[in-house]
């Protein structure tokens, strides 16, 4: 059986909105904690859980300097799961090329225009 295990922690990280939102929110550039907390009607450390789970899965990183800890996205976080979504994505089309094909072949002939 092949490993999955990186596929399925980063879609359990970003299974929850709020999650996906701070991914979003970094998708723009680097932020602080207190700025990404700001917007969530959540208490500092439910934040700080939601942060600890998107960097445990490598979708983001933090650098403390001082007392301010900022986080950036991780842009090889999204690797695996864009790599393995890619891969099903070939195989589909190749399988509606054969179907393409399969029905071109079927199709009875077109009537000559008679103009």
């Amino acid at each position: 059986m092949l490993k999955y295990q990186d596929i399925d922690t980063t879609l359990r990280a970003l299974a929850e909105p709020t999650r996906r939102a701070i991914v979003e929110r970094l998708s723009t550039g680097p932020a602080t904690v207190s700025d990404l907390a700001a917007p969530f009607d959540m208490s500092f450390a439910a934040v700080v859980q939601h942060l600890q789970v998107l960097e445990g899965s490598g979708l983001i990183r933090s650098e403390k300097v001082g007392r301010v800890r900022t986080c950036r996205l991780e842009p090889a976080g999204l690797a695996p799961l864009a790599d393995w979504v890619a891969q099903r994505r070939a195989f589909m089309e190749q399988r509606f090329d054969r179907l393409g094909a399969l029905l071109n072949e079927t199709d009875p002939p077109a009537p000559a225009d008679e103009s």
